[in-house]
């Protein structure tokens, strides 16, 4: 999970972690909507976090990667505890009382405030094309958002929409803090120790999870680990991969591709064919991620190198 001397360039390493995450990201959302339907919004959180570490520490076991140096222990203890649990718990809480387009619309203000953050405590730069790209893609997000809002007898409540914006608050603050633990650990020992902590503060919802477990259809509880081991897991892991290569701010720009592909996956998964204002939406997503990501490329200088110091992959 590291790409440890991969014959692969790191720049395609590092369009396929993206790639990836967003792809496993997106499809988290129908997963939600399954499992949600058995589990409250803390068992699902904690059952999703136990099987994430449990590939995780698996992972940590193969790739021989111990405790990470002392110095990324902030970051992870930050990391696990406002975006791992309460991201999880405040999102699958949300989706209870607001409609799925709400939901993310509210959520995708999370890059937003993504890249404030990074340009207020990591001195990110903020790129003319990178807000441009952003405004597009939120203009898209909103438009996805409106064509799946109230559509099936949606509801809005002010504690969902609260709860939704929470969520991209940690969400933003669980990003900023990964970004510096990237410098001191790799993105599998960043990951599995946040997963860890997150599922440690998500002990209290233990009893929950074992009293609602056997009263659980089959499918919702496989979507529940399918939660832990794609979206979690393995998600988390190639967003960190990317998290070190690459400006959170710029990076988070990617992730407003997601309601586009939610669109295309429930048209596919659940037969819910889109409404031509959902693939305008979509379109627009796309576009300014495609906005956000374009730049001239740096000139190559016999100097130049990896970002990161040697031996870290």
């Amino acid at each position: 999970m590291t790409f440890r001397s991969s014959p692969i360039p790191p720049g395609v390493l590092t369009v396929g972690a993206i790639s990836f995450t967003v792809l496993a990201w997106a499809s988290a959302f129908v997963s939600i909507r399954s499992a949600g339907s058995a589990y409250s919004p803390g068992a699902l959180a904690l059952g999703r976090l136990l099987a994430a570490s449990l590939v995780l520490a698996v992972l940590l076991l193969v790739r021989r990667q111990g405790l990470p140096p002392r110095e990324a222990w902030r970051g992870i203890l930050v990391s696990g505890v406002v975006w791992f649990c309460g991201y999880t718990v405040a999102l699958n809480w949300g989706e209870r009382l607001v409609d799925a387009g709400t939901a993310s619309l509210l959520v995708n203000t999370g890059p937003i405030l993504m890249a404030l953050l990074a340009a207020r405590l990591l001195g990110e730069a903020l790129p003319q094309r990178l807000l441009a790209g952003m405004a597009v893609s939120f203009a898209g997000a909103v438009v996805v958002g409106l064509s799946m809002s109230s559509g099936d007898g949606g509801t809005t409540s002010v504690l969902g929409v609260a709860l939704c914006l929470l969520a991209a608050v940690a969400y933003a603050t669980g990003v900023i803090a990964q970004k510096p633990a990237l410098s001191y650990g790799t993105p599998l020992q960043i990951t599995a120790y946040s997963c860890l902590t997150g599922a440690v503060v998500c002990l209290p919802f233990a009893g929950q999870l074992a009293a609602e477990l056997p009263k659980a259809p089959a499918s919702a509880t496989l979507n529940m680990v399918y939660l832990g081991v794609v979206p979690t897991a393995l998600a988390f892991t190639t967003w960190t991969y990317a998290l070190a290569r690459m400006p959170a701010g710029r990076l988070g720009a990617t992730t407003y591709a997601v309601p586009a592909i939610v669109v295309l996956l429930s048209w596919v998964l659940l037969g819910e064919v889109p409404a031509w204002l959902s693939l305008l939406g979509g379109v627009l997503c796309l576009a300014g991620v495609a906005v956000s990501r374009y730049g001239p490329r740096p000139a190559r200088t016999a100097a130049s190198g990896s970002r990161l110091p040697a031996g870290r992959t």
